[in-house]
This record gives C-alpha cells, sequence and structure tokens, in this order.
C-alpha cells in the first residue's frame, strides 16, 4: 500500500483560509488568537500535517524547546507544574525539557549553566539571590515562576503575593486562638531566606504569635521524621504551618503516628493547594496552578521569539478553609 505523502503547511492554510504564515503562528501559539490556534490545530490534526523539527530548526535558528528546572520534584505541586508546561507546550508545537535540582543550589546552577542550548527556560528557583542568574538571563530568556532572580533581567515573571498569602495564613491562624505555630520551610540553611520566609517572621512578631521556624525536607518519609521530632516533644505547638503541600502531608502522617488527632490536637495548614489536599482535607493557601502554567508558557514563547520585554504577572493567593485546622 503506497504510504501516504505528509501534508503540507500550504495544504492546512488552504483548509483554514490563512496564510502560510499566520498557520506557523497559531502552531507556536503566538500573535493569533486562541480560536484560530484551534481552528489551525483542528485541521492540521485533520489533515495528518506534523511541523518537520528539524527544518523548523534550521530555518529559524531555534529549537522549539524550552527547558524547565524545577527546584525539587519531590515536591507534588512542583509535579504538577512541571506536568502541566509540558503537556501545554506540547500542545504550542514546542517541547520542554524538565531537570530537578532536588532543592540543591549547587545542582541548580550547574544544570541552568548547562541550558544555554534551548530556546528559553522557565524556573521555579531554590537560589533567586544567586548571582549567575544575572549572567545567565543575559544570554537566554528566562521566565521565572515563584520569586524574582535578584539583579537578573528575565524575559519575564509570574511572581507569588508572599507578603498577601504569608499574613492570609497567620492571621487565620491567630483568628483560630493559636499563639505557638512550628513554621517548616523547604529553604536550607545556607540558602538566603525567601520573601515568604523572611515575611513570616516579621508577622509573627506584629501578630504577638511564638514561631519556630524549622527546615525540612518535601519528600514524604523525611518531612514525617521531621514533624514527628516536632510533634512528639513536651511543648508542642498547637499549629503546624508547612511552605509546601507535600510537607504538610509528613505532618498528617506524623500526627497519625503519634496519636494525634487533627485539628482537635494539633492543626495544620499547607501553601500551595495541591489537589491532594482537597481529598485529605487540608486547609491550604491556592495561588492558581493552571493561571500559572498558562502564563508562563505563553511568556516563554513570546520571550523565545523576541515579541516581550520584562513583563510580571503577580498571583494572589486564595485560602481554601478545609478541616485541618480548629480553633484552640
Amino acid at each position: 500500500m503506497p504510504q501516504r505523502k505528509r501534508a503540507t503547511i500550504r495544504e492546512v492554510a488552504k483548509a483554514t483560509g490563512l496564510s502560510p504564515a499566520a498557520v506557523s503562528y497559531a502552531l507556536r501559539g503566538m500573535q493569533v488568537s486562541e480560536e484560530t490556534q484551534r481552528r489551525v490545530r483542528r485541521a492540521a490534526a485533520e489533515l495528518g500535517y506534523e511541523a518537520d523539527p528539524i527544518a523548523r530548526a534550521l530555518a529559524s535558528g531555534r529549537t522549539g524547546m524550552i527547558g524547565v528546572l524545577c527546584g525539587s520534584l519531590e515536591d507534588l505541586w512542583q509535579q504538577s507544574l512541571a506536568v502541566g508546561i509540558g503537556r501545554t507546550l506540547r500542545e504550542k508545537d514546542h517541547y520542554a525539557l524538565i531537570l530537578d535540582a532536588a532543592g540543591d543550589p549547587d545542582r541548580e546552577s550547574t544544570l541552568a549553566r548547562q541550558l544555554r542550548g534551548v530556546d528559553g527556560l522557565i524556573v521555579q528557583p531554590v537560589d533567586p539571590a544567586a548571582a549567575f542568574w544575572a549572567q545567565l538571563a543575559d544570554s537566554l530568556p528566562i521566565v521565572v515562576i515563584g520569586d524574582a532572580l535578584k539583579d537578573a533581567r528575565t524575559a519575564a515573571e509570574v511572581v507569588f503575593d508572599n507578603h498577601s498569602g504569608v499574613t492570609m495564613s497567620l492571621e487565620y491562624l491567630r483568628a483560630m486562638g493559636h499563639r505557638r505555630v512550628a513554621v517548616l520551610t523547604p529553604t536550607r540553611a545556607g540558602t538566603p531566606d525567601r520573601p515568604a520566609d523572611r515575611h513570616v517572621t516579621d508577622e509573627a512578631q506584629r501578630l504577638g504569635l511564638e514561631i519556630e521556624v524549622v527546615t525540612c525536607p518535601q519528600g514524604l518519609a523525611p518531612a514525617t521524621e521531621v514533624a514527628r521530632a516536632i510533634l512528639g516533644g513536651q511543648d508542642r505547638p498547637t499549629a503546624v504551618f508547612c511552605f509546601s503541600d507535600s510537607i504538610a502531608y509528613g505532618v498528617l502522617m506524623a500526627a497519625n503516628a503519634l496519636d494525634l488527632h487533627v485539628p482537635r490536637d494539633v492543626s495544620v495548614m499547607g501553601y500551595d493547594d495541591h489537589p491532594m489536599s482537597e481529598l485529605l482535607g487540608l486547609t491550604s493557601v491556592n495561588w492558581n496552578l493552571d493561571g500559572i502554567v498558562q502564563a508562563a508558557v505563553r511568556l516563554v514563547i513570546a520571550a523565545a521569539d523576541g515579541t516581550i520585554r520584562r513583563r510580571r504577572i503577580t498571583q494572589e493567593p486564595f485560602l481554601r478553609d478545609r478541616t485541618s485546622v480548629g480553633a484552640v
């Protein structure tokens, strides 16, 4: 049986009534409306059109590859972020090269420097204050998620309003009667404090809360171990506020192992509202994961194509009040 001839971009253009250039833009998710993008992709699928990545790279000087550097893929929220970015890039005819810094600033620096061959980089940094970001941003379009990179001219930022998020969380715990709160953060002692870590200390002082900030891994087993040490002591806090829902899951495991009832014996609160948190009844802070994914992908593609300069989007927090926080 003769092999079917590969459809061309001109055939897709003829089927949609657009120019080949407009079809090319639509397939790359840029400069045309979402409705036009959907119409072009539908026609391309029906005709069996597939872009030749080698030919496109030779013609444009670009690879279609976007680096995605995650702070730690032990964190379930970052896993969801990476999956969402990869899927959304593929829908826009790009590909994700996903790498894991494993919470290690030195590893993050090494991996970031090795990504110079990609068209752009999306990063949720372990150490946003590291000096190498400024140099890298001069040669590679970078879109940062979470915390802004110090002194780096990034193409775009999708930053969290941690000031509002931390204030909202601590005020909520205080309103429920909590005065002694353990704060678990993935930030390592050797890494400069992130904005959320700095603000939690200031806000606790303002609200008259007694807090203990403890570094905690994001993997379930090590997070459970850290939480057991905190909850098993004589002067147990009435609430544990975690800068990652993955850490909060470890606290829930530790409470269960110690036969402590949540929230009667101890309240637990997360900070990124992973989808699993709704099932577990974990009170958390939602940052609109889908919105972050869509914004980051849109911005990095535009930056790679040179159509934007310096754009900042601020994500506002929303409290998801469930069953894991109770009144003292």
